[in-house]
């Protein structure tokens, strides 16, 4: 396993994007495309487009960062627990208890699919956030069923644990939002496989027809758990003509279609900055930009409904690690840093710690 970290990493310039969505065709996926870094030519008697301003919405980061919302990675004594063999419930209904989890109590496997097969505290292989120096290595191998390999795409959840920082969760009222850090290897470090790779999602409930097809409620009105969040997929190239590229996915828009975001090319590989925000009207605002700095509403992807709900409550956040599980070849090594999780304070609840204080 030591060629999973001893690799040569590049520094790489940081450039910026301005985000829209086109519209979706038939058998596609909606796609979001970068700014045109030159305004194409016209014919004199063409007018000019209007420029299109987006409606600022809620950035990720905005508000008060949440006690124990954070791991920073820096403590020398962060340690993970593997709890073998791995849960994967949704597979073949076995959760395998207990769980893998770590020593600070702030994440744990993932009960539905178990958790990657290295969860490692690393240096970080590129300069990263001022004044960080260590993130987390997660990679797997068996992403399936233990002891069986089932050659097809597979994933492991690392989950953070959000009732440490804010009990039954955060409600969409208090305006939340997830930030982190990924740093995306060289494309050589990838695994040769066409799809999602890593996964940035988090866990939101809502009212609504529950749909789970285990559920005992299914096709009952009541409290519907749903993951949106943003995907890094890989295109491997020919060797040839076609090189290497990888795109960001957003789940979902109203119907919980991927939607395609900007394609990433060798040379915009590196540290990435993904957030997510939730606003009190239920939207799930995406964010995404190369670099580590804050988000801004240049970096916004799309506002979505996804799967037509109203988010309520958000529970959690976590990653999702894939690979093709044929129990030979390891996914691509990714390195997190600093997930945080913020909320705006509400007037009255601001009012209300005021007058309890006089």
């Amino acid at each position: 396993m030591t060629h999973l970290f001893n690799r040569v990493f590049l520094i790489l310039i940081v450039t910026g994007y301005s985000l829209v969505f086109s519209p979706e065709t038939k058998g596609s996926e909606e796609t979001v495309q970068p700014a045109a870094k030159e305004q194409s030519k016209m014919a004199p008697s063409t007018p000019a487009k209007p420029v299109v301003t987006k409606k600022p919405v809620l950035i990720p980061g905005t508000g008060v960062l949440i006690k124990n919302g954070i791991d920073t990675f820096e403590d020398e004594n962060w340690k993970w627990y593997h709890r073998h063999p791995k849960s994967s419930r949704e597979q073949d209904k076995r959760t395998r208890s207990p769980l893998g989890k770590s020593n600070n109590g702030l994440w744990f496997e993932g009960p539905k699919r178990g958790t990657p097969d290295v969860v490692k505290r690393v240096e970080l292989p590129a300069p990263g956030l001022a004044g960080s120096d260590h993130g987390l290595l997660i990679a797997t191998l068996r992403a399936g069923i233990p002891g069986r390999t089932t050659y097809r795409m597979m994933q492991d959840d690392l989950i953070f644990n959000m009732s440490k920082a804010a009990g039954r969760g955060l409600s969409a009222a208090d305006n939340p939002s997830v930030v982190t850090r990924v740093y995306l290897p060289p494309f050589a470090q990838w695994e040769r496989r066409d799809g999602a790779s890593f996964g940035f999602r988090c866990g939101c409930t809502t009212h609504a027809i529950i749909t789970g097809k285990e559920h005992p409620d299914r096709g009952d009105f009541g409290v519907e758990e749903y993951w949106p969040g943003m995907f890094i997929c890989f295109v491997p190239g020919d060797g040839k003509e076609k090189s290497d590229s990888a795109y960001l996915r957003v789940r979902g828009d109203r119907r919980g279609r991927g939607m395609r975001g900007p394609t990433i090319s060798e040379t915009e590989l590196g540290w990435w900055t993904l957030g997510m925000s939730f606003s009190r009207d239920g939207k799930v605002h995406y964010f995404a930009s190369q670099g580590v700095d804050d988000l801004t509403m240049n970096d916004h992807l799309t506002t979505q409904n996804p799967y037509g709900y109203r988010t309520e409550w958000v529970k959690t956040f976590f990653y999702n690690v894939c690979s093709q599980d044929d129990g030979k070849t390891w996914s691509t090594p990714w390195v997190i840093d600093d997930p945080k999780t913020f909320f705006v304070r509400r007037q009255n609840v601001a009012r209300s710690s005021r007058k309890s204080q006089r």
